[in-house]
């Protein structure tokens, strides 16, 4: 549902985009391509949308439909959030929501306050970085966002200033010095693109890739290490 909706409704910007049209960026569809998409997603999702309601409750159906919601707001007219800075970083808390959701229907004990907080900063981070590459096709398709709004160098610092305030989170809340560490270094990397490699100019498509990938796997790595050490599920305040 949400990279579908966001394919079908960001054709124009897709189009000019050229890190797109691949497995590792998303898809670049022509419009006769994409207009089956919501049919497809309303197909898949209804009947998710009655099993989890069915096995927990009206409060799961509630928490499933106001994550629909926030996808409709985010994509379609007269809202669409998402060309309207800097309301399309904000709402990215809506990937924190997939969190409650399985708690809820796992019957978990609910995250700490910390943890949720770490979370949004970390999905509004994620996005800033999309936004950066994709200045200047967003700029072409006339597509508003909070990186074309500030610009390249500004939108790079906004993303320091959340990398270190995570780092800061996870070292002094949570004591976990392997994920501080790690974004401690990313926060390093993006000082020296601003001030001496890269500076206000775009990424090449190769570089792009290359970050890309480089995201991806540390982003499993990431994943193997908070399974492993628990240490988002015990803040020491």
């Amino acid at each position: 549902m949400v990279y579908g909706l966001n394919d079908f409704t960001d054709g124009k910007a897709d189009s000019l985009n050229p890190r797109k049209g691949n497995y590792l960026f998303g898809a670049r569809f022509s419009k006769k391509q994409l207009e089956k998409v919501p049919r497809y997603i309303f197909f898949v999702m209804v009947p998710f949308l009655a099993y989890f309601a069915y096995v927990g409750g009206g409060e799961l159906f509630i928490l499933l439909l106001f994550m629909i919601v926030i996808n409709i707001i985010y994509n379609y007219k007269p809202f669409r959030l998402k060309e309207r800075p800097p309301f399309e970083i904000l709402i990215q808390v809506g990937y924190v929501f997939t969190a409650l959701f399985s708690i809820l229907l796992n019957d978990l004990e609910m995250l700490p306050w910390q943890t949720l907080l770490y979370l949004t900063l970390f999905a509004f981070q994620a996005h800033i970085a999309g936004e950066i590459m994709d200045i200047d096709p967003d700029i072409l398709a006339k597509k508003k966002t909070t990186a074309v709004l500030i610009g390249r160098k500004k939108a790079k610092f906004l993303m320091l200033f959340l990398l270190l305030f995570e780092a800061y989170i996870l070292k002094f809340w949570f004591d976990d010095w392997v994920l501080s560490s790690f974004m401690a270094g990313f926060a390093i990397w993006l000082l020296l693109d601003i001030f001496i490699f890269f500076k206000n100019k775009p990424y090449t498509l190769k570089q792009m890739k290359l970050f890309g990938i480089a995201i991806n796997i540390s982003a499993i790595l990431s994943m193997a290490w908070v399974l492993y050490s628990g240490n988002l599920l015990h803040p020491n305040f």
